[in-house]
């Protein structure tokens, strides 16, 4: 992420900057641990918070990716048994993705280390330290996504 030299520079602000960075690299990493290219993984994430599933074209559009390469992607996690299609539940003529049974648990398995870590750090905060913690990253979350659906 790019800061402009003039922007604030407050320690938290560096702090948010490095975990999106880190966050980055670690969709890198549960990439690699579940042998799929990085938008494959973002793509299972996707589809991992969807449980009705997701049609191509809105999975293209959260990618950022156009349709012919939605499709593509998501033969490629079809084949790899990471996706299905399934019949839309109220149009005939459509069809949903929806991960394949499977895909949770192991993309669970694959991040359970750096959740215990997670879940760590927090045990060792305050009470208070949690709701204030919990508060600033709802915080900036909103903003975020404020910010992604600007045009």
């Amino acid at each position: 992420m790019i800061t402009p030299p003039d922007a604030p520079h407050s320690d938290i602000a560096l702090a948010v900057r490095d975990m999106l960075r880190a966050n980055g690299e670690a969709t890198q990493g549960l990439a690699r641990r579940l042998g799929v290219g990085v938008t494959d993984a973002i793509a299972l994430d996707h589809l991992l918070s969807s449980p009705d599933g997701l049609g191509p074209t809105e999975l293209g559009h959260r990618l950022g990716i156009r349709s012919p390469s939605a499709t593509t992607l998501v033969d490629r996690l079809e084949a790899a048994g990471h996706a299905r299609r399934v019949p839309h539940p109220s149009d005939r003529r459509r069809q949903t993705v929806v991960a394949a049974d499977h895909t949770h648990q192991r993309a669970v398995e694959a991040l359970l280390p750096l959740l215990q870590r997670i879940e760590a750090a927090a045990a060792r905060m305050t009470p208070d330290q949690a709701t204030a913690a919990t508060a600033f990253l709802h915080e900036v979350t909103r903003a975020m996504l404020d910010y992604a659906r600007q045009p």
